[in-house]
C-alpha cells in the first residue's frame, strides 16, 4: 500500500545532546573534543559513550575496558569513569535552557527532551537559534528534530545527527517532501521502538528494510504479527499522533538496578545495604514515569571469572497483591527475598534488583481485598524524590542504605565533580 503522509498536524521537537557523556566531560576539558574519547560504565566495565572520533577509530559500544587499556596507555584514547553527579547536573542545565524557549518541555532521558515549538511553517531557523543558545549557555552540542509526531521527531533527530554537516544538526520533516525522503533513507532499525532484533524479523517476514517499507505494510498485518505498538509506530511515521511523551514505544516494562561490587563481599549486612540502594534507585525511576511495580526480583552472584572458591548465584522474586511504588515497601520485600537466597561463604561480586510488570498509575486497578496503601505514601516519596533531585542522590536515604557502604564501584578514571563539589570547582589561570 502507498502511505498517506500528513505533515499538517501537531508539531513536536526532540532535542538530543550529541555523545552526551563525552560532551559533558568536554565542557570542562575542551581539548578532548578534538581527540577520541569514551566514558566507561559502572565499575569501569565497558564503553557506554563515544565521541565521533572514537567511533571512527573503531571503538564499539559496549567494548570491554580491558580491550581498550592499551590505547589509553599509549595516549591514543581519552577515557573517563562515569561521573553521574556531573551528568545529572549538566542535564538540568540543558533542560533549563530549553524551558527558556518553550515552557512545554518534558525530559525524556538524561540527554533527550521533548518540547513544543512556536507555531511556524518553517522552524529550522528557530531550531538553529535554540541549538546556538544551548551551546552558548551550557557548552553542549545538540541535535534538533522537528516532526508531527513523537516517532517522526525522533527520526528527524537521528537524521540531524547522521547528516550533521548538511543539516547543521537541525531537521524539520514538515517541509515539503522532507518526511517521505527521510523515510526512504532511514534503516528501519533506526525507528524508535524497533531495534535490531525486530528489524531482522520485519525484513525476514515482509522484506522491510527502511522506514518507508514499514509504513507501506498493511496495518492489520503489523498488528497481528508484531502487536499494537509496531502498528502505532507506523501510524506515527505517517503523521498520526499515537503516543504521548511519557508513553512512547519504549515505555519500560521492567526497571533493573544492578552493580558489580568494587571488592568481594562476604557478609549479609553489606549486601543488604547494596540491595536497599538498588531498590531506592529503581523506585525513584519508577515514580518518575508515574508507574508502580507488581513484582520484584533480587539476584546475587559470585564472579564468573574468579577461580577461587565455589561459584554461586541465586535469584528469586515475588508478586504483589497491589502495585507498589513506595521505596519502603519495595525494600522490605527485597530484603525478605535476600534472606532466602543468601548463603554464607561465597565471595559475592554482584547484586541487583528487577522491578517488573509495571503499570501506569492511571491504569492501575487495585485489589479490593489488598492492604491499603501507607498513609501519606505518595506525599512522602514525592518529598524524598524532590530533595534527592535538588541536593544529589542519597541526600535522603532509608535505614538500610549506609552513607559509606563499603561496596562502592570502581571509578579509577573519575573526573572532578565540577558543578556539585566546592573543592572540584574549575579554577581560572
Amino acid at each position: 500500500m502507498t502511505p498517506s503522509l500528513d505533515v499538517t498536524g501537531r508539531t513536536i521537537c526532540l532535542c538530543d545532546i550529541n555523545s552526551a557523556y563525552v560532551a559533558m566531560e568536554a565542557v570542562f576539558r575542551p581539548k578532548i573534543a578534538q581527540r577520541p574519547c569514551i566514558v566507561l560504565s559502572n565499575n569501569d566495565g565497558c564503553a557506554i559513550a563515544r565521541n565521533l572520533i572514537a567511533k571512527r577509530m573503531g571503538v564499539k559500544m559496549g567494548q570491554p575496558w580491558h580491550e581498550l587499556k592499551g590505547l589509553h596507555a599509549r595516549g591514543e584514547l581519552e577515557v573517563f569513569s562515569s561521573n553521574f553527579a556531573l551528568y545529572h547536573c549538566m542535564s538540568n542545565r540543558f533542560n533549563a535552557v530549553l524551558r527558556q524557549h518553550s515552557p512545554l518541555c518534558t525530559e525524556y532521558s538524561v540527554d533527550e527532551s521533548w518540547l513544543v515549538p512556536p507555531a511556524d511553517n518553517n522552524l529550522e531557523p528557530w531550531g538553529h537559534a535554540l541549538r546556538a543558545d544551548v551551546l552558548k549557555k551550557t557548552g553542549l552540542p545538540i541535535g534538533v528534530g522537528i516532526g508531527v509526531s513523537l516517532t517522526s521527531a525522533k527520526l528527524a533527530s537521528w537524521a540531524a545527527k547522521t547528516w550533521a554537516r548538511g543539516t547543521g544538526n537541525v531537521v524539520d520533516v514538515r517541509l515539503p517532501g522532507r518526511l517521505e525522503k527521510l523515510l526512504k533513507l532511514a534503516p528501519v532499525r533506526e525507528v524508535w521502538g524497533i531495534g535490531g532484533r525486530l528489524a531482522a524479523r520485519l525484513e525476514a517476514d515482509h522484506g522491510v528494510r527502511t522506514a518507508w517499507d514499514l509504513v507501506c505494510v498493511e496495518r492489520r498485518l503489523l498488528r497481528r504479527h508484531y502487536g499494537v505498538l509496531v502498528e502505532s509506530t507506523a501510524r506515527e511515521l505517517c503523521g498520526e499522533w499515537c503516543f504521548s511523551p511519557d508513553e512512547g514505544p519504549e515505555h519500560q516494562q521492567q526497571i533493573r538496578a544492578s552493580q558489580a561490587f568494587g571488592r568481594r563481599i562476604y557478609d549479609f549486612d553489606t549486601i543488604a545495604s547494596a540491595v536497599a540502594s538498588h531498590v531506592a534507585r529503581a523506585a525513584a525511576k519508577l515514580r518518575r514515569q508515574n508507574a508502580s511495580a507488581q513484582s520484584i526480583k533480587v539476584s546475587i552472584s559470585t564472579s564468573h571469572f574468579s577461580r577461587q572458591g565455589e561459584p554461586y548465584s541465586a535469584s528469586a522474586g515475588t508478586a504483589f497483591s497491589t502495585p507498589l511504588s513506595d521505596s519502603r515497601d519495595l525494600t522490605q520485600a527485597a530484603l525478605n527475598i535476600l534472606r532466602h537466597i543468601y548463603q554464607e561463604g561465597p565471595a559475592y561480586a554482584r547484586a541487583g534488583v528487577l522491578l517488573g510488570d509495571l503499570t501506569g498509575d492511571r491504569y492501575r486497578c487495585d485489589d479490593l481485598f489488598a492492604p491499603a496503601e501507607r498513609p501519606g505514601s505518595r506525599q512522602v516519596m514525592s518529598v524524598v524524590d524532590q530533595l534527592n533531585e535538588r541536593m544529589g542522590r542519597g541526600t535522603v536515604r532509608f535505614g538500610r542504605e549506609t552513607a559509606s557502604p563499603g561496596w562502592e564501584m570502581r571509578q579509577a578514571l573519575l573526573s572532578p565533580r565540577y558543578t556539585t563539589r566546592w573543592e572540584d570547582l574549575p579554577r581560572a589561570r
